[in-house]
Parts: C-alpha cells; sequence; structure tokens
C-alpha cells in the first residue's frame, strides 16, 4: 500500500470519527447502526483495516449521510 493510500484510508477513518461525535454516538452505538462489531468500526476509524464499499455505505447509511460526502475527505486534515 502507498503512502497516500495509507493516508487516504486514514482521512476516512477520521471523517467517520468526525461524523460519529457530531451526532454523540458511541463506537458501539455507530457499530449497532450499521450492523457491524464495535472492534470493526474502532479499527477503521483508525484506519488500521481496509472497509468495503458495503461496509462504508452501511456507516454512511447509519449517520444519516450520503457514500460520496463520507468519503469526501478534501477537508479531512491529518
Amino acid at each position: 500500500m502507498t503512502d497516500e493510500t495509507n493516508k487516504i484510508h486514514i482521512k476516512i477513518g477520521l471523517k467517520i470519527k468526525l461524523e460519529r461525535a457530531k451526532r454523540k454516538l458511541s463506537q458501539e452505538k455507530l457499530a449497532e447502526l450499521a450492523d457491524l462489531s464495535k472492534t470493526h468500526v474502532g479499527d477503521i476509524e483508525r484506519g488500521t483495516t481496509i472497509p468495503t464499499i458495503e461496509t462504508l455505505n452501511r456507516i454512511a447509511n447509519a449517520l444519516d449521510i450520503t457514500l460520496v460526502e463520507l468519503v469526501d475527505v478534501s477537508k479531512v486534515d491529518l
């Protein structure tokens, strides 16, 4: 995996964490809403796992945003 690809995964994870925090959701609650494990949500937020499009879509739906909004990391700084 290239450094740029790794940065994108980290930024997506950070975006999920920020959106989750905006909604005052715990990782556990987001996991429940997206039908994922809390561990998987945590791994995605830390950028240590690569989520599938299906998983990202489930998270986006749980956060009540579009998939496009979720993966738009143009304004996310590391």
